[in-house]
């Protein structure tokens, strides 16, 4: 797909800085971009790549505009002016709508749906118009996915659960499994608490590979609109997840947990049960949230967890401690021999 440069601010806006007649066909990093690219400039330690850079065009910020040596799009936010540009020049290829030999559809399904080789779609479940079911999922009855949603290779929906417009669906998700719910008997042995609420997923929802979210005890497990969920993470029963928060792999997320809108979570951290964070809250990589956040702001550490700007601090004297000790035992030593001496 081969645009200019006028083509693009016409279509995403911006600024054009020197010509705009340029062509672009792909986006490239700066370091590796060559006639034909276009590039981004968004981390002042890549300036050294933006001076010299073979790129036909970069996008940039209004501060870095005076170092480009080629054309530019000046644009507050490169990054995400880069994401636009990205899905514009690469759409996402749909297969052809209908049902691929081997699959199972009892359910009616819309016309324009897609339903792939060896997947299951169950009687009563109802499949909204565009959206793209690949080969092995399997879709339980009363499942609701919203139109123009994709489910990659193995997606297994369990019955009851509800899915949002254009939700992304990667392989081996699973949607609504049963909760870890047991009670202790007095033998020592376990009693399995039913599962009887689902999973409701908003709108714009993306879900990474493996991931598994599973359905509430009683009422349900939520994952509100725009949330956007990496690969492998675990989100338990009855936790409730607020419109547009992102959370990286490897996050596990007990039952009942309340996390707020607007918030991040690193890779890797862990978020106890029965615990509330505020919206606006980023939480470190790693970082074990073992009690509530009611204030917005940057969380790191692990047993505890403290304000992110404390936790550099002490951290920064952690550091110094062998040193620290060093010295406190000369001082020991010297004290002594003073007290010898009197």
């Amino acid at each position: 797909m081969a645009v200019t440069l006028l083509d693009v601010v016409a279509r995403l806006g911006g600024q054009i800085q020197g010509d705009g007649g340029v062509t672009i066909e792909r986006i490239a990093p700066l370091d590796v971009a060559g006639p034909g690219d276009i590039a981004f400039f968004a981390n002042p330690r890549y300036r050294s790549q933006l001076i010299v850079t073979g790129a036909s065009a970069v996008i940039l910020a209004p501060a870095a505009a005076t170092t480009c040596p080629v054309a530019a799009i000046v644009t507050p936010q490169p990054y995400l002016y880069f994401a636009r540009l990205a899905q514009w020049l690469h759409p996402a290829a749909l297969p052809a709508p209908g049902v691929m030999p081997g699959a199972w559809v009892p359910a009616t399904i819309p016309d324009d749906v897609h339903v792939g080789p060896t997947a299951v779609v169950d009687a009563g479940a109802r499949i909204g118009a565009g959206t793209v079911i690949s080969a092995g999922c399997v879709i339980g009855d009363g499942v609701e996915i919203g139109a123009g949603s994709f489910l990659y290779p193995n997606v297994t929906l369990y019955p009851g659960c509800c899915i949002g417009q254009r939700a992304i669906l990667h392989a081996g998700v699973v949607i609504g499994a049963d909760g870890f719910g047991f009670a202790r008997d007095v033998d020592g042995g376990w009693v399995k608490v039913p599962q009887t609420g689902g999973v409701i997923v908003g709108d714009d929802v993306e879900i990474g590979a493996n991931t598994t979210v599973d359905r509430g005890a009683l009422t349900d497990t939520v994952i509100g609109n725009g949330v956007k969920l990496d690969n492998q993470i675990q989100v338990a029963h009855n936790v409730r997840i607020g419109d547009h928060t992102a959370i990286a792999g490897c996050v596990g997320i007990a039952g009942s947990a309340r996390i707020g809108r607007r918030c991040t979570i690193g890779g890797g951290a862990i978020v106890l049960g029965h615990i509330e964070i505020a919206d606006d809250v980023h939480i470190s990589a790693g970082t074990l949230v073992a009690k509530s956040i009611v204030t917005p702001g940057t969380y790191t550490g692990t047993v505890p967890f403290m304000p992110h700007e404390d936790w550099l601090r002490n951290f920064s004297r952690m550091r110094h401690l062998e040193a620290m000790a060093d010295k406190i035992r000369a001082l020991e030593k010297r004290i002594a021999g003073l007290e010898q001496k009197s």
